[in-house]
């Protein structure tokens, strides 16, 4: 056990890492306390906005409305401005598929790829304020096709790939969405997963859908109805990558994220523009201590859920990160897949579940032992409670006995972390 410990289970970070943190002391729960609006005040001030806000906060229990009379685009603040202060070279993400194959993106190369779909959504006829359901699994299309709809105005309703062909009726009926964006499969545990088979299946119970675009992923063989579908590589080759992002309203609609429905009918959580981008750009720096030049971050969580809207998308491109994603599953090929692509990228903030970190405990150290992690320097729990075995095991044999553990309390609801100790 680290030394850091004390007898009462307190585990203080190294003074090194306290030196150099993004939060050094308590003065930031101060602030925050004295003056709540001024304090997320200044933090949206470090987004770009296109008009300024009229009023921070208008507060009628319990609805909040933030930013208001402000417009700004999302995607100009994860892509545009970074690309435009020199960082286009930046890597955004590092993705692996299950099988091995990877890919290498830039800022300046994902902000292409978002205008060109962009202008290939506008060119299926969809419009600022239409929505837009997407059924794609953990590859790069998923976050590009996100920026895109966000890019157009266009909010965007992300399903699960996991979930079943009901699962997609059921959020394209309620959000009356005309556009589905999937592929043609992925890869789950060594396994073709057939996801264009499921979306068929799905459009063969609702009208709603006009168009579908689906991404080449597996080369499977799939249906494909003439008028309706459309291969997301021909459309991305015929469109041109001039789109202006559209100026939005601080309150107009990011995106929709449905419960899962488990316990009765799904119900669909929105999240604005300006009060979201805010908090998850704030959190995001503060909670993983995350240094834009040096880190390499990995949520290893899928965007389906909101854990991966909030940080593997928004929040880590507002700040200008390099990220990790990966396909498929944790233990394919073998049990040490995770450590295996920590240790190949250099990654040095983790962010996963408990579940998972159980999972690893009950494969045994003898996988982690394989690879080196040390360059892992903050790590982090969401999803649920951790159970101190699974903190102390993932402090110790992940972490080195030195990275600090962030647990944080959230909900798809709130969009962002709520309670947290700060690294």
């Amino acid at each position: 056990m680290s030394d850091a410990a004390n007898s009462e289970g307190t585990f203080a970070p190294s003074k090194d890492f306290v030196d150099q943190a993004n939060v050094a002391d308590a003065s930031v729960y101060d602030e925050a306390e004295q003056d709540f609006q001024a304090w997320w005040e200044s933090h949206a001030r470090k987004l770009r906005w296109m008009q300024d806000w009229d009023t921070t906060l208008e507060w009628d229990p319990p609805y909040a409305k933030w930013f208001t009379g402000g417009k700004l685009n999302v995607t100009d603040n994860c892509l545009d401005r970074h690309v435009e202060d020199g960082y286009g070279d930046q890597v955004a993400f590092y993705w692996e598929g299950e099988p091995g194959e990877t890919r290498t993106i830039t800022y300046a190369g994902l902000l292409t790829e978002v205008k060109r779909f962009a202008n290939a959504l506008k060119g299926l006829g969809v419009r600022k304020g239409d929505r837009v359901t997407l059924y794609l699994p953990m590859i790069p299309e998923l976050p590009v096709a996100m920026l895109a709809c966000a890019r157009i105005g266009a909010p965007h309703s992300v399903v699960f790939a996991g979930f079943s062909a009901q699962s997609v009726v059921d959020r394209v009926e309620d959000a009356d969405s005309n556009i589905l964006i999937t592929a043609d499969g992925s890869y789950r545990k060594g396994n073709v997963v057939p996801l264009k088979e499921s979306a068929d299946k799905a459009m063969n119970d609702t009208d709603k859908i006009e168009h579908c675009v689906v991404v080449k992923r597996t080369g499977e063989d799939v249906a494909f109805t003439e008028g309706r579908d459309h291969w997301y590589h021909e459309l991305i080759d015929e469109a041109d990558d001039d789109c202006p992002p559209e100026a939005m309203d601080a309150e107009d609609i990011l995106y929709l994220l449905y419960s899962s429905g488990t316990t009765g009918k799904p119900k669909g959580i929105q999240h604005t523009t300006g009060g979201y981008l805010t908090q998850v750009t704030a959190t995001y720096h503060l909670v993983f201590d995350h240094k834009p030049d040096t880190d390499v971050y990995w949520c290893a969580a899928d965007i389906g859920w909101v854990t991966g809207h909030s940080y593997i998308v928004y929040g880590p491109l507002a700040n200008r990160a390099t990220s990790v994603m990966y396909e498929g599953a944790p233990d394919t090929p073998d049990k040490d897949r995770l450590w295996e692509i920590a240790e190949k990228y250099g990654v040095t903030i983790l962010y996963t579940a408990p579940t998972a970190i159980r999972s690893f405990m009950k494969w045994g150290t003898e996988y982690v032992e394989r690879h080196d992690l040390s360059k892992l320097r903050l790590l982090g729990s969401v999803g649920e409670p951790i159970n101190p075995e699974a903190w102390l095991w993932y402090h110790e044999h992940i972490g080195g006995g030195n990275a600090p553990v962030v647990d944080t309390w959230w909900q798809t609801e709130t969009g962002g972390i709520m309670i947290t100790p700060l690294p």
